[in-house]
């Protein structure tokens, strides 16, 4: 006689840490599939820089705005030494977060890069008879 097969579910985490996100609603309830949203694609910031510390949305209707585009999405990233701050505003909350996380990318890859290029050794100076020399 088998045994029987067991499944697990396929969850996994490898050297995974999860950021911890604040997500607010200012004068409305969100709905929960909203901030399901909002969640899986803040956590993927974190594949762009990895010594995110915390993140905070906050979520708000424009209403000085008489366009459709009244949906307003800011995000607060934290990382060591500085903070990031973006606004989107679009139709849909969910196109604004679209918007703001492609920026945020950008912006973390830029910070990612300033502080990779401040640890990295300065290279010696060489006259242009030195590398002559080194072709030869």
């Amino acid at each position: 006689m088998q045994a029987p097969l067991i499944r697990l579910p396929a969850i996994i985490h490898i050297n995974s840490r999860i950021m911890k996100i604040q997500i607010q609603s200012i004068h409305f309830d969100a709905d929960q599939k909203l901030l399901e949203f909002i969640q899986r694609k803040a956590d993927k910031l974190e594949t762009f820089y990895d010594r995110i510390q915390s993140a905070e949305v906050y979520l708000r209707l424009n209403k000085d705005s008489e366009s459709k585009d009244n949906k307003v999405v800011e995000f607060k990233i934290h990382i060591p030494g500085t903070t990031l701050f973006l606004k989107e505003q679009a139709a849909s909350f969910e196109a604004a977060t679209d918007a703001a996380v492609e920026s945020l990318k950008n912006k973390l890859k830029k910070e990612k890069e300033k502080r990779l290029n401040s640890k990295a050794p300065v290279p010696e100076e060489t006259t242009v008879e030195e590398e002559v020399e080194e072709i030869e």
